[in-house]
């Protein structure tokens, strides 16, 4: 009852979504709340099949992609960007792979570079490649020297897909289907490059009030966010993956602990309770106990996943507008950032 009072506040926020959806996953069975809408114009509500846009929650997928090499010894964690893509900017040459995924690597961040910007807002349908994204931030230094701070970079997750299709031969996204969707059972999931979803789907919306709520589902082309918030999927498989990727399914317990060697930092947006971050993986303390997971924000859409650390317990989090601190609409993402803890304390509850 306190997640679906909690839910109802975010939609009633001003700037807040249409609509909201959460699934909790606790004692083998799976509870829907939701408030709201996914569209508006036939005001039906959201369902755990419908699709949508991951956002950086993706991170996570690219986290996995790349454990699951570390163990079958296709990587190593110590393994250098200059050793696995050297055609890249010498300068970054020292990042190691586990670096770029810490968050830790000091990789300028392509998405806040002014000629970035200023080519997805001419143009939000372009096609991007990898190279193309990376080439917006290639001439410059590094924030810091690697390993000695935290910076959330949507760059470092696209090199971590680079150096894993290149000790792979393999492209990045037959690697997902290989070594987490198919693994996970993802039929639902997917990463597309254009801008178009798979249907049913929830719709995203803009939402600026006093303006009206402007549908932005499909408007812009994934290919400029790619392996770091590219992917499209499902309430229901969103809960499924963040369940064996915390759990370890994919790439065992050694792996696990050394994903789980924590520096201060938040995932963005920032996540209930107290944040730190580790490999492709933040953990959240709140009152009622610890989660491990990810969050996202998009245009259209923002995520939160997160499971308990057997992996046994899970809770998701969407929302069909784009919600941050300090940034479209404040207040909403404050109510959804506490329904987001009622969420994770819903999933660790020990009720029936």
């Amino acid at each position: 009852r306190a997640l679906d009072r909690a839910l109802q506040k975010v939609v009633q926020a001003p700037g807040g979504p249409p609509g909201v959806i959460s699934l909790v996953r606790r004692g083998g069975r799976s509870f829907a709340h939701r408030a709201g809408v996914a569209d508006t114009e036939t005001k039906r509500r959201w369902r755990p099949f419908d699709h949508m846009r991951l956002a950086s929650t993706s991170k996570a997928y690219s986290g996995a992609v790349a454990l699951s090499l570390v163990r079958r010894r296709r990587l190593d964690l110590d393994d250098t960007i200059g050793e696995r893509l050297p055609a890249l900017p010498g300068a970054w040459a020292a990042v190691t792979l586990a670096q770029a995924l810490h968050h830790t690597s000091g990789l300028p961040d392509y998405t806040a570079n002014a000629r970035f910007q200023a080519d997805v807002g001419a143009n939000p349908l372009r096609r991007f490649t990898p190279s193309e994204l990376i080439a917006y931030v290639a001439g410059e230094p590094l924030h810091f020297r690697p390993g000695s701070a935290y910076e959330y970079s949507n760059t470092d997750n696209v090199v971590v897909a680079l150096m894993a299709a290149a000790a792979t031969g393999q492209s990045y996204e037959r690697l997902l289907r290989t070594r987490v969707f198919s693994p996970l059972g993802l039929s639902a999931t997917t990463l597309p490059p254009g801008p178009l979803l798979p249907r049913p789907f929830a719709h995203g919306y803009a939402v600026d009030p006093p303006g009206p709520v402007e549908d932005v589902s499909e408007v812009a082309s994934m290919s400029w966010v790619w392996a770091s918030g590219g992917i499209v999927s499902t309430p229901t498989e969103l809960g499924r993956f963040i369940r064996g990727y915390v759990g370890g399914q994919l790439f065992g317990r050694t792996l696990r602990r050394q994903q789980r060697r924590w520096v201060d930092g938040h995932s963005e947006p920032i996540g209930p309770g107290t944040n730190s971050a580790g490999l492709a993986l933040f953990r959240y303390r709140l009152g009622c106990g610890t989660v491990y997971g990810h969050t996202g924000n998009f245009p259209g859409y923002t995520q939160f996943a997160a499971a308990s650390s057997d992996g046994r317990r899970s809770a998701t989090v969407s929302a069909n507008t784009q919600l941050a601190q300090g940034r479209f609409s404040p207040p909403a993402f404050r109510a959804l950032r506490r329904a987001f803890a009622r969420a994770a304390c819903a999933a660790l509850a020990s009720g029936g």
